[in-house]
């Protein structure tokens, strides 16, 4: 299946569930994606040998050639974005997604417009230029700096970490639960509040408008 967009976004779906597999594909194709779809490793394989991608949406539990197993194979000849779809949340199973070549990973069930973000941001990160403009902010993830108007900001590497953050999920709010396990890895011991105090200083850095406070969920970055 295949459906067109015109922001040449190339997305390769490899899903072994027919309803998982076409409802995600439908999703991507209304975000302006251009999706081809692969029922099980070994076939996403061959389509990925055979045609240019983007991005690819990889399953992890498959029959066959599973979605570890092919993310290394992929991995070993390409630096395409991969990001791996997971029924559990598991940190064992994360780490051995990542350390298996993956860039990021979604648990299902998930939203599709956080899909789609995702997407965006790891094709973004995966881009020739590494400079990003958001506001009067400029990010250069590949040397880790930061200007604003002009003006160079020091951030601390959890400062940096937890902006990247927010920048991967730009206008998709990002939890605290899931700032502290993507920042500082362990959601348990840490308070919650070493999120707040974070983005109180990113906000006395890079001005208050850039970040924005969703009650009693988490935070959200927008462009002013």
């Amino acid at each position: 299946m295949t459906s067109s967009s015109a922001s040449g976004l190339r997305v390769l779906l490899v899903e072994d569930d027919p309803d998982v597999r076409e409802t995600t594909a439908l999703v991507l194709g209304r975000h302006g994606f251009d999706v081809r779809t692969a029922a099980d490793g070994f076939r996403g394989e061959e389509i990925f040998a055979a045609e240019p991608f983007d991005v690819l949406v990889v399953d992890i539990a498959m029959p066959g050639l599973d979605g570890l197993s092919l993310t290394k194979r992929l991995r070993a000849e390409s630096s395409i974005p991969i990001l791996l779809l997971t029924a559990r949340d598991l940190p064992g199973d994360v780490v051995t997604g990542l350390e298996s070549g993956a860039d990021d990973y979604v648990t299902k069930p998930f939203d599709g417009d956080v899909l789609a973000a995702r997407l965006r941001a790891l094709v973004r990160r995966g881009g020739s230029g590494s400079v990003e403009l958001v506001g009067d902010v400029e990010i250069d993830r590949r040397s880790r700096s930061i200007t604003r108007k002009g003006e160079p900001v020091l951030l601390s590497s959890t400062e940096f970490r937890l902006f990247e953050l927010l920048l991967d999920h730009a206008g998709i709010v990002v939890s605290r639960p899931q700032a502290l396990r993507r920042v500082w890895g362990d959601e348990d011991w840490i308070d919650e509040r070493v999120v707040d105090t974070n983005v109180l200083r990113l906000r006395s850095k890079l001005g208050d408008g850039l970040i924005v406070t969703v009650r009693g969920f988490g935070y959200k970055l927008v462009a002013r």
